[in-house]
């Protein structure tokens, strides 16, 4: 099957995805007779509402119908086929898929269902995810809950999916097969999304994903010619859909945790060219453009976070301070963020809650929280601890209560996912448990509107998973996890010992529940803990975290 992007699928920015899916079938049982139908469909892009259209429909019903070939070109080609049989008889058939060639589906199939017994199928297939989703074991809350939890840890572990065969073998950037022995090659990086909570979260319970997935875009970044990463690849497409250099913090983040099975010296140049490729540039900030001012700013301080540690000090000295740019559209006459063009002068303000104005997906009020790595120096842009807590405290009041599309806390879309935690640095760590509790249980569920926005390939889920279980980061590369309360009493993380020295990491709330959802006191590992993170290495290296719960705020 060819896939081009006249095909109707997802072809966005300047590499459109173009890409074949070949397979390879067998049936339980002799044929009785075969053919080929082909169909005569016209030449219109392959969306749906094309295809609902009665001309199309009327092409499918009649294609002409070839008894007995077997083998045939053309646009639009099926295939058929009739068995004899007796009643109530099932006849079954199993498929292999390659992105490389038909020779790779087979083996695919060959090496993953070798019998014809469709019930021990079914269940290889439920045990495989079983085991996958207990990587996090949970305990202490309703059924609902952990339905809602396990759902989440299998939506965050479907993508980014593999993408080479069984043998190794996949097709690069440059068309041509390529070999692979010590990684999997891997597609779907939704990387404004998941630079968020989605690769944080793997980075604990999956680190080969996460090395695979590096490898995968430095691949890319060599065999395409590009040089540079991708921020939202698709089966080897530079779709540039969305904004930012999330590839950059998923490396940065990967390699100050210890997951570094790949090309380091590679990684850091991919990561610099492509800062320099798509950033802030000479004006120090991005023309008429408030998320890219400050997503670049951000990418600027993790790729210098990695230089300091490649001891590559003059270049993490540079980054260090552009990631400082989103300073330059701080206007002190609207007291925020503002959009000027590349020749100074400021956009029209509409107000800060108003959607676009320079932002993606977003408002300015929504946007502008989005200094994950220099809280302090955006504290001092607002005008100190005081003004930031009473700014921030006001975003969240005026959120309504189901946090579904709004223009304060918008929690169906990513801009806003790291703003909660937040409130741990404003000094009222006890809003960050109230209101990360209540966007668990009220912008998740299990009706078919469970998730209060788009999955985004995991990313919604992830965000679930992290905060229900009391953890989540707010500066991907900085090593930290901010701590809220978890929505679940016993919580247990196996962690991989290839990566990690710790074998498990547990989480324990006393006298947790849909009441008591305020921290009293913590300790680590038996000794008391007075602040509201945790750092990786902490959890990595395995250990008891230990909560006491209660009813109300424990305010310092």
């Amino acid at each position: 099957m060819k896939c081009p992007p006249e095909g109707g699928g997802w072809g966005a920015g300047q590499g459109k995805a173009d890409y074949v899916v070949y397979f390879y079938c067998q049936f339980s049982k002799p044929l009785k007779d075969y053919g080929i139908w082909s169909a005569d469909i016209p030449d219109v892009p392959r969306k749906m509402r094309f295809i609902r259209r009665d001309n199309y429909q009327d092409s499918i019903k009649n294609a002409e119908i070839f008894e007995g070939k077997t083998e045939m070109q053309g646009k639009h080609l099926g295939f058929y086929t009739n068995f004899s049989t007796t009643a109530g008889e099932e006849v079954l058939v199993k498929s292999g898929i390659s992105f490389v060639n038909i020779a790779g589906a087979k083996e695919n199939l060959e090496h993953d269902i070798n019998h014809w017994d469709f019930d021990k199928t079914k269940q290889d297939a439920r045990d495989s995810w079983s085991k996958a989703i207990a990587n996090i074991s949970v305990e202490g809350a309703t059924d609902t809950e952990k339905t809602i939890f396990y759902t989440a840890m299998y939506h965050t572990m479907i993508d980014p999916r593999t993408f080479s065969d069984v043998n190794g073998n996949y097709i690069g950037a440059d068309k041509k097969i390529h070999q692979t022995k010590n990684f999997t090659y891997r597609t779907i990086f939704s990387g404004w999304d998941v630079f968020r909570s989605q690769f944080p979260l793997q980075t604990i319970i999956n680190p080969t994903l996460v090395n695979d997935e590096i490898n995968s875009l430095l691949q890319m970044a060599e065999y395409s010619g590009n040089a540079y990463l991708p921020r939202w690849e698709m089966l080897n497409s530079y779709s540039g859909c969305m904004l930012g250099n999330p590839a950059v913090s998923v490396i940065v983040d990967a390699y100050e945790k210890g997951i570094r099975n790949y090309d380091i010296e590679k990684a850091f140049t991919y990561s610099k060219n492509t800062v320099d490729n798509t950033g802030n540039g000479e004006l120090g900030y991005s023309n008429k453009h408030i998320s890219k001012t400050l997503e670049y700013a951000y990418s600027d301080w993790a790729l210098s976070v990695m230089a300091k540690s490649l001891g590559k000090d003059d270049i993490a000295e540079t980054y260090l301070k552009k990631s400082e740019n989103y300073k330059n559209i701080w206007n002190n006459e609207v007291n925020w963020f503002r959009a000027k063009d590349s020749s100074g002068t400021w956009l029209a303000w509409e107000g800060k809650t108003v959607h676009g104005q320079g932002c993606i997906e977003s408002n300015p009020y929504q946007q502008g929280w989005f200094v994950p790595h220099d809280i302090e120096g955006l504290k001092e842009l607002m005008g100190g601890e005081e003004a930031f807590k009473t700014e921030l405290v006001s975003f969240f009041e005026n959120t309504p209560d189901d946090f579904l599309w709004n223009n304060y806390y918008n929690h169906p879309n990513e801009p806003v996912h790291h703003v909660p935690f937040m409130l741990n640095e404003a000094g009222v760590p006890h809003l960050t448990q109230k209101y990360t509790r209540q966007i668990c249980s009220d912008a998740y569920g299990t009706d078919p509107y469970g998730l209060c926005g788009n999955e985004d390939v995991g990313q919604m889920s992830a965000w679930y998973v992290l905060a229900s279980i009391g953890i989540h980061p707010i500066a991907p590369g900085d090593n930290k996890y901010q701590i809220t309360s978890p929505v679940f009493s016993d919580i247990e993380i196996k962690l991989d010992q290839n990566y990690y020295t710790g074998k498990t990491f547990k989480i324990v709330a006393n006298n947790n529940s849909e009441e008591n959802i305020y921290i009293q006191s913590m300790t680590l590992n038996g000794k008391p803990l007075n602040r509201f993170y945790i750092t990786h290495q902490e959890i990595t290296q395995g250990g008891v975290l230990e909560m006491e719960m209660g009813l109300k705020p424990k305010i310092n």
